[in-house]
């Protein structure tokens, strides 16, 4: 029986540098699952309408480019190869959300953050950091980051326009998902945040939403 291969520090430096291509190149986040919203028909809107749907969902992009890296840094300083395994295939999952985000952006003729590329480096560089402290640490930061998560999709879904049902699908798989990541890192060990954590957490969020909606 083959024993599985062990990856060299410089194996697995080459791997986020091929994970963030992948993750901040328009078109190259490829789904493995369908998007939710693939059989729904776009609906009429008038051109505000466009505009805000669009900027709900680049903020729900971004927000997976920073789970993206958030989880590819923990990967990298994880002192388990179980819990790194945990992290990277949960990135993989993640994948689908950054994909089926993007898709629909380009339906209703917008794009990607232009600020992408900064908010992956601090949510790499915030992951890296919270791996290095502990396992738990990591595992409680994901779950964390997952509950601010399904807070701005509900958010999200209430501001949506009730007839837009491509974008509220894509939402609500987003959601249901994100509860059972964050469930699954509280179980491998995860830690709870105080309260405190949690608050700056959400202060830098609503910095991301704000110059993600328009740009």
């Amino acid at each position: 029986m083959t024993a599985p291969r062990r990856y060299s520090l410089l194996d697995r430096l080459l791997v986020q540098a091929d994970q963030s291509l992948r993750t901040l190149v328009p078109g190259a986040a490829q789904a493995h699952r369908p998007s939710p919203a693939q059989h729904l028909a776009n609906v009429p809107m008038n051109e505000d309408e466009r505009r805000h749907i669009a900027g709900l969902m680049r903020i729900n992009h971004t927000g997976e480019v920073c789970a993206q890296a958030l989880y590819q840094g923990q990967a990298l300083t994880a002192k388990l190869p179980d819990i790194r395994e945990k992290m990277e295939q949960a990135a993989a999952e993640e994948i689908d959300h950054l994909a089926w985000c993007e898709q629909r952006l380009k339906e209703l003729g917008s794009q990607p953050s232009v600020f992408n590329p900064v908010f992956y480096g601090l949510s790499f560089g915030m992951g890296a950091a919270a791996g290095l402290v502990s396992d738990r640490i990591s595992l409680g930061f994901v779950a964390a980051t997952e509950q601010l998560v399904e807070r701005h999709l509900d958010d999200h879904l209430e501001r949506l326009p009730e007839e837009d049902i491509k974008s509220r699908a894509i939402l609500e798989q987003m959601r249901e998902d994100e509860i059972e990541h964050g469930a699954q890192a509280l179980a491998a060990g995860g830690v709870v945040f105080p309260p405190p954590v949690k608050a700056a957490m959400t202060l830098l969020s609503k910095v991301m939403t704000k110059v993600t909606y328009k740009a």
